[in-house]
């Protein structure tokens, strides 16, 4: 059966006024007299020809549904959406200001100035064709037997393609101190192996072939030699996603993780030629052991390049090329690419413009250089302070709520409340910059030769990480992204510059309105760490049972209950939300609530007097309106 998302407690605190809910509040919205209107939430968002007890999302956002549809380039449409669009226009500003006046050449503003104008050039783009990839096209031709593809392959892989498998550094998840290399399933061009297995996608895949056989079309394959280099692909994509585990598997980070030493690896896997990998990116002489996620993936990949005819191995390959690069290259291959990454998997009816897709990459390969003239320009100290007491405040509460706990042991609770204490909160920007002096972007070159100078720089920065302390002031997201994270491996939770100003922070609103914006984005990122993976590692970022038996088998119970929860909900007739993949979210958004909700509580009892209702909504009204408004969608 259908079920409401909804949260008890928001209709709760409506209940006072649920028999005159329809009724317009004249007296309080309409009021000339008043000396300062309050900003907060958008009354007009409102629709209150509904029940806020019956049908609270429609009641807090009906208004906002009807003046907001998705847009023809958009998949979906939320206030973080707009809030995004908003940003986007301010760094349109920085970026055209920078493509017209770059400075000294190696500077932040020639950097994303000169990638930016170039990005922005399709005539340029037309002319090439796909010229920037024919070179490693034809190298990949060159290609005669077996022991040519590991350095070949290497060279894709350092300007981020290849396919095959994933190869990364990042913290050992049981030594978060340490930087290790991970190795992990990959090499498909659909968004997960049910797309290759699942009657309900055959008609995407079906799609997906025809794609295939066009982008070889566009790079001079001709007629039957375009359809068996699709079928090739297709094929061996479909091995690989067979031996590849599913979304809901990949969550338990304890079952994906797996450490052997480079000779157990070089000796398991020889097929894949890991010494000619390390030597090519430089890293044979740091390696000394290595994670793999997935072994039986690594196992089926090993077996299929021993009996692969080498022609299936050399199309796969080329096809990695085309793909990742084809929105970089002329407008045969961008609308292709549009056709079917964009319009048939994900909806869209229209291509963005030119503009805000040259900003996407530049926010893609330069992020830190473009957050940083972002912040220097629209960021202000004053929401910074604000939301880290809040953060302080939030984390008080938390501490509260895990001591009242009547289910967990006084032993477990040490462990949690001392997880707790140790979260770092990062907010607005990073304290230091990378340092990007050896990267060479130019406006001479093409849109995709800018592009792998970034891949390749970008990866050599992960990479060169192998053998040093590890840099826990780094951040892992830009300072303009409207987004926020929790990382387990530094137990830290980030609140980009982007993510700031209103619907979620505004320095002359109430804390009613502020609490039920970011105040919520804090608590879903604090609970993050204790949530069905977060909760898997300790106050260090290591990941370690820190529970007793009985402890994490009653949490497991509570979080079975969600999950079941979840797994009624049919937003669309006959398409069930999947809770075991969506559990980290629920937990979290739950978790986000609640703790918004009482940190705003505590914030009116320590200022010792409960706030005047104002457009005639109370402050814990108006905390849940917030919340509701944040989240439509």
């Amino acid at each position: 059966m259908k079920k409401e998302l909804l949260v008890f407690s928001a209709a709760a605190v409506f209940m006072v006024s649920c028999s005159n809910n329809n009724e317009q509040r004249t007296d309080e919205n309409n009021n000339n007299n008043q000396e300062e209107v309050v900003p907060g939430f958008d009354l007009s968002n409102l629709d209150t020809t509904y029940n806020p007890c019956e049908d609270f999302y429609h009641y807090a956002i009906g208004g906002w549904l009807k003046k907001n549809p998705v847009p023809e380039t958009e998949s979906r449409w939320s206030s973080f959406s707009i809030l995004a669009e908003n940003n986007r226009k301010k760094l349109r500003g920085i970026l055209e200001e920078a493509a017209e006046n770059p400075g000294e050449k190696g500077s932040t503003k020639q950097l994303v100035g000169d990638f930016y104008k170039v990005a922005l050039d399709s005539n340029k783009a037309d002319k090439l064709g796909y010229k920037p990839i024919q070179p490693l096209l034809e190298e990949i031709d060159a290609i005669k037997d077996y022991t040519q593809i590991p350095a070949v392959y290497a060279k894709l892989k350092h300007i981020g393609t290849g396919g095959l498998y994933g190869f990364y550094v990042t913290n050992d998840l049981k030594k978060s101190d340490q930087y290790i290399s991970y190795l992990s399933q990959g090499g498909i061009g659909l968004p997960d192996k049910d797309y290759y297995f699942n009657e309900k996608y055959a008609e995407i895949k079906d799609k997906y072939f025809i794609h295939v056989q066009r982008v070889f079309t566009l790079i001079g394959c001709e007629g039957e030699s375009a359809q068996k280099a699709a079928k090739d692909v297709l094929n061996f994509e479909t091995k690989l996603a067979e031996a590849s585990k599913d979304r809901v598997l990949l969550r338990d980070p304890s079952q994906n993780y797996h450490k052997i030493s480079k000779e157990e690896l070089i000796e398991k896997y020889p097929n894949l030629d890991f010494p000619t990998i390390f030597q090519e990116f430089g890293v044979a002489e740091k390696i000394d052991s290595i994670v793999v996620g997935q072994p039986e993936f690594l196992e089926t990949l090993n077996a299929l390049m021993e009996k692969e005819n080498i022609e299936v191995l050399k199309n796969y390959l080329k096809w990695n090329v085309a793909n990742n690069y084809s929105e970089f290259l002329s407008t045969d291959f961008v609308m292709e690419d549009f056709d079917f990454y964009q319009r048939t998997l994900r909806g869209i009816d229209k291509i963005k413009p030119r503009w805000k897709r040259a900003m996407d990459a530049v926010n893609s390969s330069l992020g830190q250089p473009l957050g940083k003239l972002f912040v220097e320009k629209y960021f202000s100290e004053e929401s910074k302070q604000y939301v880290s007491n809040m953060v302080d405040n939030i984390r008080d509460v938390f501490k509260e709520r895990i001591q009242q706990l009547d289910w967990m042991s006084d032993a477990t609770k040490e462990k949690a409340l001392e997880k707790l204490s140790t979260f770092t909160k990062k907010i607005g920007y990073p304290d230091k910059w990378r340092d990007y002096s050896g990267l060479s972007v130019s406006a001479d070159k093409s849109f995709a030769e800018n592009i792998m100078a970034c891949n390749s720089f970008n990866i050599d920065y992960r990479i060169n990480k192998l053998g040093k302390p590890v840099d826990r002031s780094e951040w892992g997201m830009n300072p303009q992204t409207v987004n926020a994270y929790y990382n387990p491996l530094n137990n830290e939770i980030v609140f980009p510059a982007g993510i700031l100003p209103p619907p979620f922070y505004n320095p002359n609103a109430d804390d009613a309105i502020n609490y039920g914006g970011i105040g919520t984005v804090i608590g879903h990122e604090f609970t993050h760490g204790f949530d069905d993976k977060g909760s898997k590692f300790d106050a260090y970022g290591n990941m370690k049972n820190w529970w007793t038996d009985e402890d994490r088998a009653e949490f497991e119970k509570r979080i079975q209950v969600i999950i079941d929860q979840f797994n009624e909900f049919e937003p669309i007739e006959g398409v069930h939300v999947n809770g075991e993949l969506t559990i980290g979210e629920n937990i979290a958004d739950l978790g986000g609530l609640i703790l918004g909700y009482y940190a705003l509580q505590k914030k009116i009892q320590k200022d010792g007097q409960e706030p005047e209702p104002i457009d005639g909504f109370t402050y814990k009204q108006r905390f849940f309106l917030s919340w509701a408004q944040v989240w439509a969608m």
